[in-house]
């Protein structure tokens, strides 16, 4: 039931009556309805006039005067590097020579028979406990040559032969590059299907077999593209071995079309290229399925660029129908938490568009007739003639043979299973190994006094800011603060405050002034912030019984301590709307908190200017993801004297991608909390560190089920470590409550009370 205090009563006469009088020293607030909303989508405006802006800042990126060939080709090189690490291609592969390796290309399965050639059901090494799958099909006569050729993930690699239903025969450009007396190799793709997302004993969701990789891939670093562009490099490697002085081609549809072209632009060995049900610009990414997206991608990388890296080299793109993907598998009784995402056909002048932004890279290398695009296919056979040309010049496509006799009963129904498996280990044993790894990352930080921590510790907040968050520019807009009064209690005043950031980019909260402050006192305010769906409002008035319990209205009972208080509203709100900003913001090397960091900024601005404020002591305190707030704004903003983290401090890396607890956000919903390579780099101690030597601390719930007291306890241990080896002891704690997922207000009460220094 709805319920209404006398407090938020007289509120609501107060804005219903008389014109609402704004803060001495601002301007009015006259907006109207929803300023959350207007929020949230004001970001909105903002990543899509950027998204459309992201050509051109590509082309300035690339666009550069070389003074020689060489600083060209060592620029084209480190792009290359640049773009294996963000696909997460970053792990050694496992060499063929390695003993006790299940290295079947050499010891091949005899599966089926076709017209000049037989065909092989394969495996071969990729990474430490991760194998390839697939066909091998082996020419009768000495090969022309040696192709990738790579299915979409939902087409098995028979169906690239004639072995398995659902594609036509004019599509089965495997079974015609082996008919023209290519050596083939089709892999096995992780598919879209949601049959193993999750654990037995634990839970499953809807997600794709590749969203849920992706998902815990992304945390480390890594991503299911890179994961199986590793696989067809592997298969590469095997080529040069074999054939050291055989061209080597990659082609690929659909998913495979993706791969073909990553594969290509990372792998200058790759003499051929043909793109098939893929090609096109990628500034609408955030309306296709999540494990398509690519950290930072549209900075550098678009369709065009790709292709650019090609260059010299043969790309075909084949402008072919796309794979229909109208989203992920149904959700059902325990099977929810996919994100959203799309493929369609993209309009034939959208393709056309992104080719002739690749032709001028081939143009400057004098290969413009390696670049060719083919209205048709998939795999039509005017593509596949060009692609053979390509890698043999004197080949030409035979025409179409018999249906191969297939020799066995079935095909292994568990190839499939055992692919992921594969990897889902791989990643977390990733997980388990990174708290090495983000020592060894943190190594260069001293501490032997507090200068030299601090001297340390700079250099981390700039890859933090920068490299994980993504760093927005300065503010840009005036400081030009717009408030309205909405409150009038007998303990403080409270105002309604609007601050411009960006164009179309507004900060919005809700500060409480206490009726007692003295003429020329200024006083240490506590920033209060609210978690998922939340309100200013929440916090000083809350409108049910729930949100009061979870709390506390910690806001106005520290306003009627006397603390000046400022609630301001995060972007975090509105289901879906909030996280489809996510989708449109990591490609450009964004997160929510690159928004969040800058209109902190602005607030900080405006409050230190306040003449009652002590811009010295200004504290914050959030629930939830206000406290995942809490671990990532004042880590980079000084402007904060302190950080208390409710609700939220966790072994956050294993929160986010484990699949052992059912907590984990790997089941659920909340794609938003995805942070590229944060487990190799940050996880809560580390960013806790990064506080230091500022006051720090910690409430939690015993009761609280975002996670447990074990992994929070281990977490903050080297928290506490950290301090004592600094000399700061006292200034970090973690208080224990019997209780759940809410404000406890008493410990942490007592902690802005003394470090704060009010009254």
């Amino acid at each position: 039931m709805v319920y209404f205090s006398s407090a938020l009563l007289a509120a609501l006469l107060l804005v219903a009556g008389a014109p609402a009088q704004p803060l001495p020293g601002t301007q009015p607030l006259n907006t109207e309805g929803d300023l959350a909303a207007r929020m949230v989508a004001g970001i909105d405006r903002y990543l899509m006039k950027r998204l459309d802006d992201a050509p051109r800042r590509r082309g300035l990126h690339w666009d550069r005067h070389f003074r020689s060939r060489r600083e060209f080709l060592d620029f084209r090189t480190a792009e290359r590097v640049r773009l294996r690490s963000l696909i997460g291609a970053v792990d050694e592969r496992v060499p063929f020579s390695s003993p006790g390796l299940d290295d079947t290309l050499t010891r091949p399965s005899l599966v089926a028979t076709g017209a000049g050639y037989k065909m092989h059901a394969v495996r071969w090494p990729v990474l430490d406990g991760v194998a390839g799958e697939g066909l091998l099909l082996q020419p009768d006569r000495a090969p022309r040559g040696l192709v990738v050729a790579v299915p979409d993930a939902d087409w098995s690699p028979e169906s690239l032969i004639g072995l398995d239903p659902g594609v036509p025969a004019e599509s089965q450009f495997a079974r015609r590059l082996a008919e023209s007396g290519f050596l083939v190799v089709v892999p096995v793709l992780i598919n879209r299907d949601d049959t193993w997302s999750g654990q037995e004993g634990v839970g499953f969701t809807n997600q794709p077999h590749r969203e849920f990789i992706y998902r815990m891939a992304y945390e480390m670093g890594r991503h299911i593209i890179g994961y199986e562009v590793q696989k067809i490099l592997a298969l590469v490697d095997w080529f040069e071995k074999r054939s050291p002085e055989a061209a080597v081609g990659v082609a690929g549809y659909g998913e495979g079309g993706l791969l073909a072209l990553y594969s290509a632009a990372v792998d200058e060995r790759i003499d051929a290229t043909l793109v098939s049900g893929y090609f096109a610009p990628r500034e609408s990414i955030w309306r296709q399925p999540i494990y398509r997206s690519v950290w930072s991608q549209l900075e550098a990388f678009g369709d065009a660029e790709l292709a650019g890296l090609v260059a010299p080299r043969s790309i075909v793109i084949e402008a072919a129908p796309h794979p229909e993907i109208a989203g992920p598998p149904p959700e059902r009784e325990g099977h929810r938490g996919a994100a959203p995402g799309r493929i369609t056909t993209p309009p034939i002048a959208d393709v056309r568009a992104e080719f002739e932004r690749a032709k001028p890279e081939f143009v400057l290398q004098g290969a413009e007739a390696a670049l060719k695009l083919v209205e048709a296919g998939p795999g039509s056979a005017e593509a596949l003639e060009i692609f053979v040309q390509a890698l043999a010049p004197n080949a030409t496509l035979a025409p179409q043979g018999r249906k191969p006799a297939d020799l066995r009963r079935k095909i292994d129904e568990d190839r499939l299973r055992r692919q992921f498996r594969q990897l889902v280990d791989f990643t977390q044993r990733l997980v388990r190994q990174s708290e090495s790894s983000r020592r060894e990352f943190f190594s260069r930080t001293g501490r032997s006094s507090l200068e030299t921590w601090n001297r340390g510790a700079s250099d981390y907040r700039r890859i933090l800011w920068e490299e994980v968050i993504g760093r927005m520019p300065p503010p840009s807009e005036p400081l030009a603060p717009r408030t309205r009064r909405i409150y009038e209690t007998g303990a403080y005043t409270g105002y309604e405050v609007v601050l411009p950031v960006w164009e179309d980019v507004f900060a919005y909260g809700i500060l409480l002034v206490p009726n007692n402050l003295r003429p020329g006192e200024r006083r240490p305010v506590v920033v209060c912030q609210h978690g998922l769906e939340g309100r200013p409002r929440h916090l000083i008035e809350p409108p049910t019984k729930h949100l009061e319990q979870v709390y506390g209205r910690y806001a106005a009972r520290l306003a009627a301590e006397g603390f000046i208080v400022y609630a301001p509203q995060n972007p975090y709100i509105g289901g879906e709307k909030f996280r489809v900003l996510l989708r449109k913001s990591h490609p450009q090397k964004l997160t929510l908190f690159s928004f969040i960091l800058g209109q902190h900024q602005r607030t900080l601005d405006w409050l230190g200017a306040l003449p009652f404020v002590d811009a010295g002591r200004i504290g914050f305190y959030g629930l939830s993801y206000g406290g995942k707030t809490a671990m990532r704004v004042p880590p980079l903003l000084p402007g904060y004297a302190l950080s208390i983290c409710s609700g939220d401090f966790n072994e956050w890396i294993r929160k986010v991608t484990a699949t052992d607890r059912l907590f984990s956000y790997m089941y659920t919903g909340e794609y938003d909390m995805l942070e590229f390579n944060l487990g190799n780099t940050f996880n809560y101690a580390e960013l806790a560190a990064l506080i230091a030597p500022r006051p720090f601390m910690v409430e939690r719930g015993h009761r609280d089920p975002v996670g447990i007291d074990e992994w929070v306890a281990y977490e903050y241990a080297r928290v506490r470590r950290l301090y004592a080896d600094l000399g700061i002891p006292e200034r970090t704690e973690i208080e224990y409550f019997d209780g759940p997922h809410q404000i406890h207000g008493e410990g942490t009460f007592e902690f802005l009370r003394r470090h704060l220094r009010f009254p």
